[in-house]
């Protein structure tokens, strides 16, 4: 095996011995007393619970989908697509059990101060972090290398798709429902503290964060890491450019090299801000990066012009990293004026604050817009200007935009990383509330929980951009191929009735998914509410801790609830190009792609940014001590409001827009046989 063959296969084994060096450290820590361990317990076996069900539904439908591509499409892609979906289920599971060990770990380190409480929090992220986009480059890796033509493992993309849409959707129903059932009854009904252990919902709520925010997110990122590579690898096989195969492969490794070396730089030790540290381990990772894709570049690709477009093109996308964190973080954040205002505007009603929300979150899409556009533009201009053959100009252009998200995408360790202490940091707030450490513990907690709502914002603004910037690649590979197949070439312009059919109907799609999930999240809450209220209703010692909440009951309501809604949004985006591409060919799927990319990406945003800046100027009137305040109560019900945008319905729509793009490249041999007939 050559040497570029074996750097991302040494760097994932790399990322894999840290992350379990991380883990053995988190694990060594002390957990605490019995009572802490009880509740860690049972948001464990609650979670695991809930995934057992959930993979229950899913791995029947996951082996029938995988029999049907490998007859329809190809024995390869079956296999490909059973790699891909069996690595999201364990990148699932690794998120859940690493975020439930770390969160009463970082719980009874509350009372050593914010910085060991913050390390210990980070350094469980941080665990996920290392092991999700190693699993992802090491299994993308080893699949090129056994079948080396990109489009005869593109099913690796569904597979990866469909179960982080599974895991996303269903935890994120899950996570809102107990929320907002928590939230509703004991907040504002029973004014009962966040976490208070007489909160019947309060275990479940816990389990939320957990098959959410952890399990959800490590789904996610690594869905979206194998879609964005993939989307290179076709690109690049159209060239025929034999080193260009191994460039993303290349600069996946470079990414995990330099996410290690920017954890490292996170320790133990006295702070008043965690922002700084988080901010300083980015910007080490993104400037290594830089650097080892320079040497990739020189030594593999060589002294040429091209060669240093490419490597222009991943500096672009490391720089729209931060780009994207600090738009995100200026509207999500309590120290700046979006999450302010929204704040100050509750003070005129509940109608004020949600219309506040709202706007902010629309403002958000603007800067976003303008990021995107010029990291595309410039990454296809450099690209395509330095091309060595004309005729191909178009394809490097593309290339060089697929290496943009790919860049971004290198950069998931840390991004993840960052990201994975937030539902950590969430479940040991709880804990702490839940056991009554104590006023200082919980400061702590509330500390770094704030923070983690914000990079919580920052890695879905992440993977949404990256879901752009991917998807307009597959749509451009996508072309190719049905040029190829069908030796046609088809009209995409306009004019053409099919073209603007799909336009319509793939605008529409993110807007009619997104009603479907926020109403599945409310379905899902009304059960909660009833059943927190059945609870205090039948057994009023629950508020004078006489009797004790059965909280199995609400983590088993919630269960059932999501798991009901799990499968409509997966079959919609599934049969959307299939059923598309069937009726009016390939041109009409085009139109698709590309309307559920420029309407989805920028409703995720809103989602995501409206959501967070509601929940954090909820934290903010917390942190300037106006808890228990009419404003507060006010606030409350905004962060209600924002549960399914952020964490539901938000999350989702990138991968909606992936796996739509992967089923339409993969079934692109049979509705163009079908269209023959």
């Amino acid at each position: 095996m050559a040497l570029k063959e074996m750097i991302p296969i040494g760097a994932s084994i790399v990322s894999f011995i840290i992350a379990a060096v991380l883990a053995a450290w988190v694990s060594k820590q002390k957990p605490g007393t019995q009572q802490m361990l009880d509740i860690s317990n049972a948001v464990g076996v609650g979670a695991m619970a809930f995934l057992r069900r959930e993979f229950r539904i899913v791995i029947p439908i996951a082996i029938g989908l995988a029999v049907l591509i490998g007859v329809a499409i190809g024995s390869t892609n079956g296999i490909a697509f059973a790699v891909g979906a069996g690595l999201s289920a364990i990148a699932g599971l690794i998120s859940l059990k690493i975020t439930v060990k770390a969160a009463v770990r970082a719980a009874n380190a509350s009372g050593k101060g914010l910085g060991h409480t913050f390390a210990l929090a980070f350094r469980g992220g941080a665990t996920v972090g290392l092991a999700v986009p190693a699993m992802a480059l090491l299994g993308m890796s080893l699949l090129y290398f056994a079948f080396p033509s990109p489009i005869t493992i593109a099913g690796v993309g569904i597979g990866a798709s469909l179960i982080a849409l599974f895991i996303r959707v269903g935890g994120g129903i899950f996570t809102k429902a107990a929320d907002m059932g928590a939230d509703l009854v004991g907040k504002v009904e029973a004014n009962i503290p966040e976490d208070d252990p007489r909160n019947p919902a309060t275990i479940a709520d816990n389990v939320g964060d957990n098959v959410g925010d952890a399990a959800g997110m490590g789904s996610d990122i690594y869905e979206s890491y194998i879609v964005t590579m993939l989307a290179s690898l076709l690109i690049a096989g159209l060239i025929g450019t034999p080193q260009n195969l191994f460039y993303p492969m290349l600069i996946g490794a470079s990414g995990l090299f330099a996410s290690i070396i920017g954890i490292a730089t996170i320790s133990p030790r006295k702070m008043t801000d965690v922002n700084k540290p988080l901010a300083n381990a980015f910007y080490v990772s993104a400037a290594i990066a830089i650097a080892l894709n320079f040497v990739f570049t020189y030594v593999f690709l060589g002294h040429t012009q091209i060669a240093y477009a490419l490597f222009g093109s991943t500096v672009i996308g490391v720089i729209l990293v931060p780009v994207i964190q600090r738009i995100t973080d200026y509207f999500t954040s309590y120290r700046f004026k979006p999450v302010q205002e929204i704040a100050a505007s509750a003070k005129w009603g509940y109608a004020s604050l949600t219309l506040m929300g709202i706007i902010q979150g629309m403002r958000s899409t603007g800067p976003f817009m303008i990021a995107i556009v010029v990291a595309l533009s410039s990454s296809y201009v450099l690209a395509s200007s330095a091309a060595p053959d004309p005729m191909h100009a178009t394809l490097y252009g593309i290339f060089g935009t697929s290496l943009t998200a790919m860049a971004m995408l290198s950069l998931a360790g840390i991004v993840l990383s960052i990201d994975a202490f937030g539902p950590i940091s969430d479940n040991a707030g709880g804990i702490v509330e839940m056991t009554g450490m104590g006023e200082e513990n919980r400061k702590v907690t509330d500390e770094i929980d704030a923070v983690g709502n914000t990079t919580k914002a920052v890695t879905k603004g992440f993977a949404i951009a990256s879901a752009g910037l991917a998807a307009l690649a597959m749509i451009q590979a996508f072309q190719y191929e049905a040029g190829k197949i069908f030796h046609h070439t088809f009209d995409y312009s306009l004019s053409n009735p099919a073209v603007v059919v799909g336009l319509l109907v793939g605008g529409l799609l993110p807007f009619f998914i997104t009603s479907q999930l926020i109403s599945a999240v409310a379905r899902a809450a009304s059960k909660m509410v009833e059943e927190v209220r059945r609870q205090f209703k039948e057994s009023p010692g629950i508020l004078t801790h006489e009797v004790k909440p059965d909280y199995a009951k609400c983590v088993d309501v919630a269960t059932v609830a999501s798991l009901r809604e799990l499968w409509k949004s997966a079959a919609i985006t599934i049969a959307a190009p299939i059923i598309l591409g069937i009726v009016l060919g390939p041109s009409a799927v085009v139109g698709l792609l590309m309307g559920a990319v420029i309407t989805g990406i920028f409703l995720a945003f809103h989602l995501v940014n409206t959501g967070g800046a509601w929940d954090n100027a909820k934290k903010y009137m917390e942190i300037n001590k106006q808890k228990g305040t009419e404003e507060h109560k006010i606030a409350i019900v905004g962060d209600i409001i924002g549960d399914p945008y952020k964490d539901t319905a938000g999350p989702a729509l990138n991968t909606v827009i992936k796996l739509l793009n992967t089923v339409a490249i993969v079934f692109v041999s049979a509705f163009i046989a079908i269209f023959i007939l």
